[in-house]
């Protein structure tokens, strides 16, 4: 995916609340929005280089948004507003075996009392529920989710059992945002809760893929599927 992004690159300074962060460029200071709600530890040290672009629009209250931060030499993608579009072009191009030939029915479908990221048509006609969650914390090539508990996540879980008691089909697609993860793995050591609810939905036969991505000159690539240790 080529992002029509016109991109600086900063310095980041201090994160000032779970939506902001301090950046500096060219020696100047910017409040930036950050889209991504995680923890964010290991990236969000002072000093770090940053991609920040201009947001469109004139209810901002940031002029900018970040795109990336640096890790050890490579790129980090920490804006979730674009999970979704990466996760439709992995379907567009069937690198997903077990969704070839799905197709978008609905995008933020209501779903029970959450709203799934999309709702697929399967091509005899079955239905599939795939909510799709971004990953930035890797560890000695372990890609780990969640970087913090999440009830959210959890409620997602509950949905997507719900949905096959119902004769759906239901999966998790977690985009692992950086190019150094070799497997996933549930961050049992974080959020436990989260860890036994996702095996148990998976034992009933929540579907659970992942994929890794790269990001180099202004674009953001799939890079390969990775297998899941849950």
């Amino acid at each position: 995916m080529k992002l029509k992004w016109n991109l600086l690159k900063g310095v980041f300074l201090e994160r000032l609340n779970r939506f902001t962060v301090m950046v500096k460029v060219d020696e100047k200071k910017h409040r930036v929005h950050l889209a991504d709600p995680g923890r964010l530890k290991e990236l969000l040290v002072p000093g770090t280089e940053v991609l920040i672009s201009e947001r469109k629009g004139f209810k901002r209250k940031t002029k900018y948004e970040a795109l990336a931060f640096r890790k050890k030499g490579l790129w980090v993608v920490v804006n979730s507003r674009l999970h979704n579009k990466l996760a439709e072009e992995l379907l567009r191009r069937g690198l997903i075996s077990e969704l070839k030939n799905y197709q978008v029915v609905r995008r933020e479908y209501v779903f029970g009392g959450s709203r799934i990221d999309f709702l697929l048509k399967g091509p005899q006609g079955e239905t599939c529920l795939l909510e799709v969650k971004g990953c930035t914390l890797v560890k000695d090539g372990v890609a780990l989710f969640p970087d913090a508990p999440t009830e959210r996540g959890r409620r997602h879980i509950d949905e997507l059992v719900k949905a096959l008691s119902l004769g759906m089909e239901a999966a998790f697609l977690f985009l692992v945002l950086r190019r150094d993860a070799k497997v996933f793995k549930v961050n049992r050591e974080t959020d436990p809760w989260f860890a036994d609810s996702l095996r148990r939905a998976h034992e009933k036969g929540v579907k659970i893929f992942s994929y890794s991505f790269s990001y180099q000159r202004g674009e953001i690539k799939p890079l390969r599927r990775i297998s899941v240790n849950i």
